[in-house]
């Protein structure tokens, strides 16, 4: 009786250890990626493509942009787009979430030449922990987990890294401008790691 006990308590505190590790090494451990530009034809593509290509994708953004509330900011936008770029639509900075769960680097959000939306971070370095993920998220600016409820926000997926730059695809068909911020966020807890609050792009 004794031996299975033993037995028993070692298989449990074993247990115990394997889910602590996971739950707490990746506070110890950076993921680091490195993702180019999606959407964007390199150079040599472009020199391949035709005049009328170059200018059917750079009108194929402007038809969209316009759409944006500030006409004026997406002209002038438009008067200096190269066929084939992304058009930025609102960007911010990270910022930490509390003493513990800190966060710097960039996010942007945009509307590539296919139609398409992307979330691209930039510089991203924020703290690293469990079932990390990115959501884009209606409030202005969470600054406590309360700030994001379940009806507020688009889960983007898990967070690739917690250090460098990375993309996450937008569904098509999402309302883009109904958000305000980006967030990285613990699943697993519940627990807000870094805001980073949208402003639209401006002339």
């Amino acid at each position: 009786m004794k031996r299975a006990f033993t037995y028993g308590f070692g298989i449990s505190l074993a247990i115990t250890a394997v889910a602590a590790w996971i739950l707490i090494s990746p506070l110890f451990i950076d993921e680091v990626v490195d993702e180019q530009f999606p959407g964007v034809p390199t150079p040599e593509a472009l020199a391949q493509m035709s005049d009328g290509k170059k200018a059917t994708m750079a009108g194929e953004v402007l038809d969209t942009a316009r759409g944006m509330p500030d006409k004026a900011m997406d002209d002038a936008k438009g008067d200096m787009m190269q066929a084939g770029e992304p058009l930025v639509l609102a960007a911010g900075a990270f910022r930490d979430a509390d003493s513990i769960h800190k966060g710097s680097g960039d996010a942007g959000l945009y509307r590539l030449a296919d139609g398409n939306h992307v979330l691209r971070l930039e510089n991203l370095n924020v703290t690293n922990g469990p079932d990390l993920h990115v959501f884009l998220v209606r409030h202005p600016g969470p600054t406590s987990s309360a700030d994001v409820t379940k009806d507020n926000y688009v889960d983007l997926g898990a967070l690739k890294g917690n250090i460098g730059n990375q993309n996450y695809a937008i569904a098509p068909g999402t309302d883009v401008a109904g958000f305000s911020s980006v967030v990285v966020w613990c699943k697993a807890f519940g627990v807000l790691f870094s805001t980073a609050p949208l402003t639209a792009a401006s002339s």
